[in-house]
């Protein structure tokens, strides 16, 4: 265990610890050390959380592909630092970097990224603030910014919008997942000013909340986003936005911001695009009563030539994630094209009271039909699909039909 010292003479805390009670991982091209907890918790005095390396080796590819788009040095926020690992991975690891502050509130925290930089022979601005007045205080400074709490990171998507310059690379993670996909609603409607809806594609409500929610309030600041990969992934949702400036545009961006209409008795959906959109009742192919989701993001959330890039990019970093990663890449890939929600095959099987067929068939049937169809990172059951919900259920129900046969 660390334990903290007295003060020395220069009123300086002084940590002391045993070698024998850290911990020395390797992730990429980096070794860390850190205290080893049972479990990782927010309540750890070093954050270290073995299950986000995937996180962050897919991190290493979206902000080197960034660089390469943008074609200049650039300088990188980590704003939860931990033991450091996220933000001396990047220094050393990504081409192209010039300063990476690392900034944690904990000043145990802060002496372990002192270790692991120097341990790394890495160079990097160690900050102990308070993660929004990190960000009031460097305006302008940054051209990556990377919100990775643990938690809700939106308290300080104000703060990162404020500072975010035009052009620049905004990642953010959040963790409470639970409410986001509408497991519990009242947090989501005071967190990120939404109402989430738990069906089916709630994870993909979600983190259609969390960059509506983003979009909306870069939008006080004049600022709007592309958004250049997003996932669902585990415990967490993750998605990277490039921020861009002007009023006309923002305005223009903030079209992609509306409901979804859901039916739960034959499920029905519908997009209703704009914050004062009217959204019916009920709904228009059962008569049941529709339920609301959102103000959330409707627009693409994913680039298919970022994408492309970030693929590219991984033949020359070592990452010990990289199989789960392409693997995640090209789903998000194969399915940037595809309009908003998905359909679950299991799902329209319990309307229809029947067993499901293999979801490689319907997928199959739909292409013959002409329309796109592909497999989803968000479920194993889901296809993206811009069949509707009677095209997609009557293909069901043929397939069905043609193997009882």
């Amino acid at each position: 265990m660390v334990v903290e010292d007295l003060k020395n003479e220069n009123n300086e805390t002084v940590f002391r610890y045993s070698e024998d009670e850290l911990k020395i991982i390797e992730e990429g091209k980096v070794k860390i050390k850190f205290p080893d907890f049972d479990k990782v918790s927010s309540d750890a005095p070093v954050f270290y959380n073995p299950r986000m390396e995937f996180n962050r080796d897919n991190s290493i590819l979206a902000i080197q592909a960034y660089q390469n788009e943008v074609d200049r040095e650039i300088n990188i926020c980590d704003l939860f630092g931990g033991s450091g690992i996220r933000g001396i991975r990047y220094k050393k690891e990504i081409d192209g970097v010039g300063e990476v502050n690392i900034n944690d509130i904990s000043e145990l925290a802060n002496e372990f990224t002192r270790i692991n930089s120097e341990l790394n022979e890495v160079e990097v601005n160690i900050e102990q603030k308070e993660a929004n007045i990190e960000l009031r205080n460097n305006m302008g400074k940054f051209d990556v910014i990377d919100i990775d709490p643990f938690g809700t990171p939106s308290p300080f998507l104000d703060s990162a919008s404020y500072n975010s310059k035009r052009d620049s690379l905004l990642c953010v993670t959040a963790t409470d997942t639970s409410c986001l996909c509408g497991t519990y609603k009242e947090p989501c409607i005071r967190k990120y000013n939404a109402k989430p809806y738990k069906n089916e594609y709630c994870h993909e409500n979600g983190i259609r909340i969390l960059i509506g929610f983003t979009a909306l309030t870069l939008a006080k600041y004049q600022k709007y986003i592309e958004v250049k990969m997003s996932h669902s992934s585990e415990h967490y949702m993750r998605t990277y936005m490039k921020i861009r400036k002007g009023s006309k545009a923002t305005d223009e961006s903030l079209k992609n911001i509306g409901y979804l209409a859901h039916c739960k008795h034959c499920l029905y959906r519908t997009e209703i695009k704009g914050l004062a959109g009217s959204i019916p009742s009920h709904c228009p192919e059962c008569g049941e009563k529709l339920i609301s989701i959102g103000p959330l993001w409707l627009g693409p959330i994913q680039n298919k030539e970022f994408i492309e890039s970030m693929i590219k990019i991984s033949e020359n970093k070592k990452l010990n994630t990289k199989k789960e990663i392409l693997k995640l890449l090209n789903q998000c890939h194969a399915e940037a094209e595809s309009p908003a929600t998905f359909y679950d095959i299991h799902e329209i099987c319990r309307v229809l009271k029947a067993s499901a067929p293999k979801i490689d068939l319907v997928i199959e049937k739909l292409k013959e039909n002409g329309f796109i169809a592909t497999k989803t990172h968000f479920s194993p059951l889901g296809i993206k699909t811009n069949a509707d919900n009677k095209e997609i259920t009557n293909i069901v129900k043929e397939i069905i039909d043609d193997l009882n046969y």
